[in-house]
């Protein structure tokens, strides 16, 4: 009787633990190193969210006025300024990357609700811009990224959104890699993406590696069957959750699905 005793003291014990530590096992705030990688182009961007923080990042114009834009949102052990570096971006478009809370120079601590609202508020900034054109904004999220590009697809009106390793929900994604925890009774942090998706009308990219091993493809899946708008299933074969855009099929795709949102 007394080895159950310990034995449900030490369970509880962990779920106690997994419940306040859930932070620290789910962002990874990454700071600037180095921003000689950024491209000339690039400008300092600042957005004043709803509780006064500031979360900060670049935007990087496009070579017609006003342009289409891109607003991206990354992964939760991101730095918001490498994928400005990136070449393959189409000159033709704006693209915007700020920094989650805690993440990078932003101020205040990473949530979900906080991360969903400061997503909402980036999203309205850039709406207000006279470079930028309203009726072409496209959200681009990156694993952890995608509930939150998904969650603005459905609060506001976007012309598409490309979603990279997307997920259906952060429950069923820590469930799978913490069988032995109770996750849908501790987490705080749901991401439940796929409540929003049978709502959300734009086009869809979704971008998947075949050998993820962070999100199973068919995770992704189930996301991707309940959009509502039409949608693209794109497999890298041979890709894993974090080079999955360094594949030449990655930039084809990404490219290609923003040259069919150029026209107004």
């Amino acid at each position: 009787m007394e080895w159950l005793i310990v034995a449900a003291l030490l369970a509880l014990g962990v779920c106690a633990a997994a419940w306040w530590l859930q932070e620290r096992l789910i962002f990874f705030p990454q700071p600037i190193v180095s921003i000689s990688h950024l491209p000339a182009r690039a400008v300092p961007l600042e957005v004043i969210v709803a509780d006064g923080a500031r979360v900060r990042g670049w935007i990087v114009g496009g070579a017609t006025v006003p342009a289409p834009a891109v607003i991206y949102f990354g992964g939760n052990a991101e730095e918001a300024s490498w994928t400005l570096a990136e070449t393959r971006w189409p000159r033709e478009w704006t693209i915007v990357a700020v920094n989650y809370r805690g993440y990078g120079a932003s101020e205040g601590l990473p949530g979900e609700r906080e991360i969903t609202a400061d997503a909402l508020a980036i999203y309205d900034s850039i709406v207000r811009r006279e470079d930028v054109d309203r009726k072409r904004i496209v959200v681009f999220g990156r694993s952890l990224g995608t509930a939150v590009a998904a969650r603005v697809a459905a609060e506001r009106p976007v012309a598409g959104a490309i979603l990279v390793s997307p997920f259906d929900s952060l429950t069923a994604i820590g469930s799978k890699h913490y069988p032995w925890l109770p996750v849908s009774l501790l987490l705080r942090h749901r991401f439940d993406a796929i409540s929003v998706a049978t709502r959300i009308r734009a086009p869809l990219l979704a971008i998947i590696g075949d050998a993820d091993s962070i999100i199973p493809p068919r995770h992704s899946r189930a996301l991707f069957d309940a959009w509502a708008g039409p949608k693209q299933w794109r497999v890298i074969t041979g890709a894993d959750h974090n080079d999955i855009s360094s594949f030449a099929e990655f930039w084809d795709g990404v490219v290609r699905f923003l040259e069919d949102r150029e026209k107004p």
